[in-house]
């Protein structure tokens, strides 16, 4: 089984994009004023000036996971999952998000779903240490079938010290930051894998689902079921990364200029690495330990070792990739901060663009 399969068609995703991007007009804010777009490369979040600081924002949703946690009438995590695909993004550039507002559409309201995701959000605000300044509930039978959750997010940093992976050169030693789980990309080939083994969600989970490195949000108090796993709510990086960026700006013995990219492992898996540099390589040489659930789908599903790490996260949620110098303090900062931090490889020059996974696979090179 493959992605495209599934019905999700990754490359004609970025074709797609590509020319939505390609029809949009110039900026009517000229350069210098308020508003004004700051060039990006990357595209994890837009950053616009705000006078001596810069602003950022990021839009994103929850998918197709969505209806997982319909079927189940689980909607704890959803408001969670949708702030950190909005939030995750904006600590790519080097931002601090301060404020959210969401947007949920539904065929018809009902009061115990929209209270269950006030809490759930509530809860993501409070992870994210963001302001929840707004929102927008919409009725549109005979357009949605189900409930659909979006967001934005708002975010700041200095003028001058975006991180944007220009920066980044042969060497730079990569940090992974361990996901909670699947997050919130590749749900389409999830259910396909769960519908061809012939597995309920109220199953318990066909492995063992623990892993010192996340903590399952449960609602059960029998066995781990596979529902338990597959809607473990995204994990939030706001803590520790904020911290790590308050710490670079202030006197410490690493600077923000020597975090050289950040990279968030959403949909398309370790090919988002690809976005930060048009040239330079990832050899990662030591992955993070996978979650359960990601070997018990490769071999339930029949998907390629390719395959899995160019659509989900395989239990690494986030890439730093720092100056070697100051790698040893960096590390060190963080790993009292999230269990399971550890260094997974380097960027290399290679002479073309190539990233390495397990058993060196290959994910793009020219």
């Amino acid at each position: 089984m493959d992605y495209a399969s599934a019905g999700v068609d990754i490359d004609l995703e970025g074709s797609a994009v590509a020319s939505l991007i390609g029809a949009l007009s110039k900026s009517v804010r000229k350069p210098g004023t308020p508003g004004a777009p700051v060039d990006l490369p990357g595209g994890f979040g837009g950053l616009i000036e705000f006078g001596d600081n810069l602003l950022a924002m990021a839009t994103d949703g929850v998918g197709s996971k969505l209806q997982i946690a319909t079927q189940l009438e689980q909607w704890g995590g959803v408001g969670i999952d949708c702030m950190a695909m909005n939030v995750n993004d904006l600590l790519c550039v080097g931002a601090e998000p301060i404020a959210f507002v969401d947007y949920v559409a539904v065929p018809k309201p009902d009061p115990a779903i929209h209270a269950a995701l006030g809490a759930s959000l509530a809860e993501a605000c409070r992870q994210a240490r963001v302001t929840l300044a707004g929102g927008e509930t919409a009725s549109l039978p005979g357009i949605v079938t189900e409930l659909d959750l979006s967001g934005t997010a708002l975010g700041w940093l200095p003028k001058g010290e975006a991180i944007t992976g220009e920066h980044l050169k042969d060497g730079d030693v990569l940090i992974g930051l361990p996901a909670s789980g699947i997050h919130s990309n590749g749900y389409s080939l999830v259910r396909k894998i769960v519908n061809h083994v012939g597995l309920d969600y109220t199953d318990e989970a066909p492995f063992e689902a623990t892993h010192p490195h996340r903590d399952l949000h449960r609602w059960t108090e029998d066995g781990v079921t596979l529902g338990e796993v597959v809607l473990n709510p995204t994990r939030i990086y706001c803590d520790p990364v904020v911290d790590l960026l308050t710490e670079a700006r202030s006197d410490s013995p690493f600077g923000i200029h020597d975090i050289h990219g950040i990279c968030h492992i959403t949909g398309g898996g370790l090919s988002n690495l690809l976005r930060l540099h048009p040239t330079l390589g990832w050899d990662i040489h030591s992955p993070l330990p996978g979650l359960p659930e990601f070997e018990w789908r490769q071999d339930a599903g029949g998907v390629e070792t390719r395959e899995m790490y160019r659509t989900f996260n395989m239990g690494m949620g986030m890439v730093l990739a720092v100056d070697a110098a100051h790698a040893e303090a960096i590390l060190a900062w963080l790993q009292p901060r999230l269990k399971g931090v550890a260094v997974v490889g380097h960027v290399a020059d290679h002479g073309h663009r190539v990233t390495h996974a397990i058993d060196g696979v290959e994910f793009s090179h020219y």
